[in-house]
């Protein structure tokens, strides 16, 4: 059963490398799209993970596959800057846009 649960953190890393793939793109409603199954994902592992324990090698990979899914992140960060600053400019602080 253990190998459900290292198959959740492979999934979310190839989520983040697909949100990765598409701000590379620029293609922020897939980033979005991505980000949501990252989301639902995690919420399983979550739920999963109460009932169930990684192996010491799985463990291993865990620690490696995070690593991973923080690098994407950092990188989809880096190049969100520019596009979350022309929205700011577009939409300003105002928080009438956020109801």
């Amino acid at each position: 059963m253990s190998q459900m649960l290292i198959d959740y953190y492979k999934a979310i890393e190839d989520s983040s490398l697909k949100m990765l793939d598409a701000a590379r793109a620029e293609d922020w409603d897939q980033v979005v799209r991505f980000e949501g199954a990252c989301a639902v994902l995690i919420e399983q592992l979550r739920a999963k993970a109460h009932s169930e324990e990684l192996l010491p090698n799985q463990r291993t990979e865990k620690t490696r596959i995070m690593q991973r899914i923080l690098q994407n992140d950092a990188q989809i960060r880096y190049l969100a800057e520019p596009w979350l600053a022309h929205c700011d400019q577009q939409f300003g602080d105002s928080p009438q846009f956020l109801h």
